[in-house]
């Protein structure tokens, strides 16, 4: 299974990766919690090559004061109570200032509150877009030390509502996982839907790793929906779109953005997926994205960098790398106020790649500022570690995932708040 080969290949290339060109004593080292295995499987071995990558970029540019930035990465399981054991490992033995993870809301969720945020260590999440997040920073539970390089859902339920409209989906079912994740989205989706005009026939919500869920695609049947809003992760999500299908549910699909994947698709049959519509956090195209998607998937071991979370992975990985040089030392309270200055306007421009970071750290050593434009485009970090960014249209076509267009930011954001 592909799944099994590139775990196996993440995990030898991991533990190469942990060889210092330096001594050992000279490494910072950096937490990663991904999920490499679990429903989530796919995002996490894609994360871990992202960072993985990003890392070693920096430390050919020369590293923090001519020592390497290493990752010491362990696997969540998709599980948010093996997350918060690993990472009170990172945080209490290992003594790490930093964390990268988890990939999914409900793993990134309970190491926030159980570790990070306590222990005021900086955590930063690719891909984790539950609106929960934003509420513990409004509501003053994270300490500040909270990032993540993706769009809340709050935005992307707005943007898939308008989508499904705009492609002439008015009556829809909903399939959606159980937790933090797919409770949020379903909620902003459905409150944006409806007041674009379109009807929900049913809501369905689903508990992960069911050998079946016939019963639950029989149920979302009712009513005669135009189409399915899945909302889940591809091992789940395919098991549900075979029943939906065999059931003899209407074979047009609307998909959250974890859907954009190669083993979903392969796993349900590209036949089957001609009227399969789905929106992701999107890009603003920059010399780093030129970089990353020509370079990624020989690195990687045959990823390809269209791959969930791989993208913005790779930015969480250099902006903490910055950070860290920023900082000028592995400390946690100086790397949480270096985040936002190394992404900050006014700064020296700078991309992906070892070139790129061998003139930001030079400008840092100078003192002097620089700006971080990564994968997914130029981002800032508002005052609860958020970004904002467009969102991207995509339709699976022949088995492939195409981009057929974008919204922006501005137009969510006036979706959203009914201007």
């Amino acid at each position: 299974m592909r799944s099994s080969y590139l775990l196996a290949a993440l995990f030898t290339a991991l533990a190469a990766s942990t060889s210092p060109a330096l001594s050992a004593d000279c490494d910072i080292t950096v937490g990663l919690v991904m999920e490499l295995t679990g429903p989530a499987g796919e995002y996490g071995q894609a994360g871990a090559k992202s960072v993985e990558m990003a890392f070693r970029d920096i430390n050919e540019a020369g590293g923090v004061g001519g020592c390497n930035v290493v990752a010491d990465t362990r696997d969540s399981q998709s599980q948010g109570n093996v997350a918060v054991d690993q990472a009170t490992q990172l945080v209490n033995i290992k003594k790490v200032p930093v964390i990268i993870g988890g990939i999914i809301s409900s793993v990134s969720i309970p190491i926030l509150t159980s570790v990070t945020a306590p222990a005021g260590v900086v955590q930063v999440s690719p891909a984790s877009s539950s609106p929960t997040l934003t509420a513990l920073g409004r509501d003053g539970k994270t300490n500040g030390v909270f990032f993540r390089t993706i769009t809340s859902d709050a935005l992307q339920g707005t943007a898939a509502a308008k989508y499904a409209i705009d492609q002439g989906l008015k009556k829809i079912a909903i399939i959606n996982v159980n937790n933090d994740f797919g409770v949020n989205m379903v909620r902003e989706f459905k409150t944006a839907y409806e007041k674009l005009g379109g009807t929900i026939t049913t809501t369905t919500p689903y508990n992960e790793k069911q050998s079946s869920y016939a019963s639950e695609a029989s149920a979302a049947m009712a009513g005669e929906p135009d189409a399915l809003y899945l909302v889940s992760t591809p091992v789940d999500g395919a098991t549900i779109a075979r029943a939906w299908i065999s059931g003899g549910g209407k074979q047009t699909f609307l998909l959250n953005d974890g859907m954009n994947s190669k083993d979903f698709i392969e796993s349900v049959g590209a036949q089957y997926l001609e009227n399969a519509y789905g929106t992701s956090s999107g890009t603003s195209p920059t010399a780093s994205t030129e970089y990353f998607n020509a370079n990624y998937e020989a690195f990687s071991g045959g990823i390809a960098p269209s791959a969930p979370a791989a993208d913005r992975s790779y930015d969480a990985g250099a902006i903490v790398g910055l950070a860290i040089a920023k900082a000028g030392k592995s400390d946690a309270a100086a790397i949480k106020t270096a985040m936002r200055e190394v992404v900050a306007e006014g700064g020296t421009p700078i991309h992906a790649g070892k070139q790129e970071f061998v003139k930001a750290l030079a400008l840092i050593k100078d003192g002097k500022p620089v700006k971080y434009e990564g994968v997914i485009g130029p981002v800032s970090f508002d005052q609860y570690g958020d970004i904002t960014g467009p969102f991207r249209l995509w339709k699976i076509t022949n088995g492939e995932v195409t981009t057929v267009g974008e919204l922006s930011a501005e137009e969510v954001g006036k979706l959203k708040d009914g201007s």
